[in-house]
């Protein structure tokens, strides 16, 4: 299986995190930060992914460093996990509705980091944390992950349900992406190369 273990510690974040790329879609999450715990819980059983998160983090100050530092760890567990790319597929895109809100993620395993975020949000707090953690937590995944991420949700009322379809469908897309082409020889691209 591919797999990674990240550990990161600083001052500000304590975390352990385990991703298996070819798992079955089960979520052991526990950051102190119930909204990411729920997002991330989405994301690895839609893409049926083994995601293992332990995190303790300064949220007395506030949710930002736990957030942003556990996006860190997503990101650099994929790019290990994923070795030099050989094989995959690279490219993937999915849509996903939630009751009234529809989120789209597209994404390129290409090993070049870029992001691009395109939602609205309509109230002050998420979850009890800042919606904008939520587009934050994407661009520093793409960044670690080495991929390029679009993230749009193309309409909705209800931020909740929103940031839902964004990780329900970056799971999917990321599932799609990351399986093994069994016609592809050595690394997606005619440069020979991912890095």
């Amino acid at each position: 299986m591919r797999t990674a273990i990240i550990n990161r510690k600083t001052g500000e974040t304590d975390i352990h995190l385990t991703l298996a790329l070819d798992g079955r879609g089960v979520a052991d999450v526990t950051t102190g930060v119930g909204f990411l715990d729920h997002m991330l819980t989405l994301f690895a059983h839609h893409g049926l992914f083994d995601l293992a998160v332990r995190a303790t983090g300064d949220l007395h100050v506030d949710a930002h460093h736990t957030v942003e530092d556990v996006a860190i760890c997503l990101g650099q567990a994929l790019d290990r996990a994923l070795g030099d790319r050989a094989g995959i597929v690279r490219t993937a895109h999915s849509y996903v509705p939630m009751d009234e809100a529809l989120g789209f993620v597209a994404v390129d395993l290409s090993g070049r980091p870029y992001a691009v975020i395109d939602v609205t949000w309509h109230t002050p707090s998420l979850g009890g944390i800042d919606p904008d953690l939520v587009r934050h937590f994407l661009e520093t995944v793409a960044v670690h992950g080495k991929l390029n991420l679009h993230a749009r949700v193309l309409y909705g009322r209800n931020d909740h349900h929103q940031a839902e379809a964004l990780f329900k469908a970056l799971g999917r897309a990321l599932d799609a992406a990351t399986q093994i082409d069994p016609r592809r020889q050595g690394v997606p691209s005619t440069k020979g190369t991912l890095a």
